[in-house]
């Protein structure tokens, strides 16, 4: 049996380490999102009879945010027909961003998350649009990005006729805390 060389070993570290590393360098989930090149945007208050998030026990349970974008105005159309998938996924990355800084302002620092739970994704879509999934990789990405394993999620896509205020997207999220 022949046995790797320290050159093999090393290579193999480097390849696997590396990203761990560079993933930890980055630090805390803000640090990360800056690293990005996104911000958290301001919170919004809620328009109807709602809270925007609720705790109960280590458990978050965020509200429905729809899809705005960094100026604050909502992202408007369906898929299929006035946006593209990946104006989609745009629109589901932006509504996450908006989610987490609701989870912010709900525990204070977003360290304390210690799994994002689910994720349920209302796509505003025509009646043949398919891509929802695709659509929302736009949110699961970004959790991904900022959290690591921690961000991975259950998840539901739907296509929805209609949402509110014809935004784009709509996305809840139940997320475990310290």
């Amino acid at each position: 049996m022949r046995l790797p060389t320290l050159a093999a070993i090393l290579v193999f570290a480097a390849l696997v380490l590396a990203p761990l590393r560079a993933a930890d360098a980055a630090g805390s989930p803000e640090a990360k999102i800056a690293a990005l090149g996104h911000k958290l945007p301001p919170t919004s208050k809620p328009v109807a009879n709602y809270i925007p998030a609720v705790r109960t026990g280590n458990l978050v349970f965020l509200a429905g945010h729809i899809s705005r974008g960094a100026d604050g105005k909502v992202i408007t159309g369906k898929l299929g027909r006035d946006l593209t998938v990946e104006q989609g996924a745009a629109a589901a990355q932006h509504t996450a961003l908006a989610l987490l800084a609701t989870l912010k302002q709900e525990i204070g620092d977003l360290a304390k998350v210690k799994r994002i739970v689910r994720v349920g994704g209302f796509v505003n879509s025509v009646e043949n649009f398919t891509q929802q999934p695709q659509v929302m990789n736009g949110c699961s990405d970004l959790l991904v990005a900022v959290f690591g394993e921690k961000g991975k999620h259950a998840r539901a896509a739907l296509g929805m006729a209609a949402l509110p205020l014809d935004c784009a997207v709509e996305i809840e999220m139940v997320v475990e805390v310290e």
